[in-house]
């Protein structure tokens, strides 16, 4: 399979949720629906993604934002915006006063700002490995998107015929593919490695197995070459040498699984390779500077 095959298979939306509002500036949403992967695209005008810690991101129409969760964070006509709605969960939409409305109130298309959006809610439906990878934004204009996907997603949010929700979610696993594609290309690093005959090999295995106790000796092994030549070449091609870039995968796929649910940090720690919760903590706060128990409070998650 190749890397973005390997990357995405098995994501799957299911009962996804969708929204496609019109707005007149200054507007402002205030995302706060917990989802661990939400959609963005304005179909007329633009929009700002704009973080708590002051980052923000210009989508032009046609654009496209992937914004990973659980985090919330501010969609708006411009940076400095005060939202006037909070999306939450189950695509629940109030005012900041807390009155609510409903999919009616915002859907009218005279708005100089129609926003398409669509989320997944479901934490088994995407993978730890997507999730770990990505940054918490992905951002493709639409000139660099080589599909009519995103347009057809637009398109069929506005719509309301039997079936609906079926084609919504098959739209959107297509549309998502379609803008990772264009971005992962882009990318420097494993991305690119995976297509390495000598380094591809070492991080699938690494992908697919993060919990065994792996060495540079025992993946140049498995790789078919000698220990010296393998790591120079990984180093080169990945940007990090094979047991710092694995002690960083295990620490991402931990805090995938801090984000999005609820096991234990013991049993994370057994998952991604670490012998008991202690061990993950030590390294955990080595390298993020946190533990995984205030990483996870952080989160939104107890």
């Amino acid at each position: 399979m190749d890397p973005l095959g390997n990357l995405l298979d098995g994501v799957r939306a299911h009962t996804a949720a969708f929204c496609r509002v019109a707005l007149t500036p200054p507007w402002g949403l205030r995302i706060d629906d917990q989802a661990l992967l939400a959609f963005a695209s304005p179909v007329r005008g633009h929009a700002w993604v704009v973080f708590d810690d002051g980052e923000a991101v210009r989508v032009e129409p046609g654009g496209v934002a992937i914004v990973r969760g659980p985090e919330p964070y501010t969609v708006a006509d411009a940076p400095g915006t005060r939202p006037q709605i909070r999306v939450l969960p189950g695509n629940r939409l109030i005012t900041v006063d807390g009155v609510e409305l409903t999919a009616r109130d915002v859907k009218s298309s005279t708005g100089p700002t129609i926003l398409a959006s669509g989320t997944y809610q479901v934490a088994g439906h995407v993978s730890a490995r997507l999730m770990a990878l990505l940054p918490r934004v992905v951002h493709v204009p639409r000139e660099r998107i080589d599909s009519p996907l995103t347009d057809l997603l637009a398109a069929e949010i506005d719509r309301d015929e039997p079936g609906q929700q079926v084609v919504l979610d098959r739209l959107l696993d297509l549309a998502l593919v379609a803008v990772l594609r264009v971005w992962l290309g882009e990318q420097e690093g494993w991305y690119r490695a995976y297509g390495d005959p000598l380094v591809g090999p070492a991080l699938r295995l690494v992908h697919d197995d993060p919990a065994r106790p792996w060495t540079v000796a025992g993946l140049a092994t498995a790789a078919g070459a000698s220990r010296a030549a393998f790591a120079r070449r990984f180093t080169t091609l990945v940007g990090q040498p094979p047991m710092t870039y694995l002690t960083h995968w295990r620490l991402d796929l931990a805090a995938a699984a801090l984000r999005g649910g609820d096991a234990t940090v013991a049993s994370i720690a057994r998952q991604v390779g670490y012998a008991n919760a202690f061990a993950l903590t030590v390294a955990f706060k080595r390298v993020r500077g946190t533990s995984p128990s205030a990483y996870r409070s952080r989160a939104g998650h107890p």
